[in-house]
């Protein structure tokens, strides 16, 4: 039989960062300035992550634009 699951288990986080970040959680409800510098550090990662694509987006962006075309120039031979 299939055993029921309890709401803890269907929350679980498989992210890395999500699973650090939630049990940062349960350690610091206390101390609020401690949220206070996560809660930035996770603006400037996600700054950072935005940066990274950007810079992606742009270097496809230039792959997929046509260069200058060359021009055939005709010479005449004596």
């Amino acid at each position: 039989m299939a055993e029921k699951k309890n709401d803890a288990d269907s929350t679980k986080t498989f992210c890395p960062l999500g699973k650090f970040f939630q049990g940062l959680e349960g350690l610091s409800k206390n101390a609020p300035e401690v949220w206070e510098h996560l809660n930035r550090s996770r603006l400037e990662f996600l700054k950072a992550i935005k940066t990274v694509l950007d810079s992606k987006i742009d270097a496809l962006e230039k792959k997929s634009k046509p260069g200058k075309r060359k021009v055939a120039k005709r010479i005449t031979i004596e």
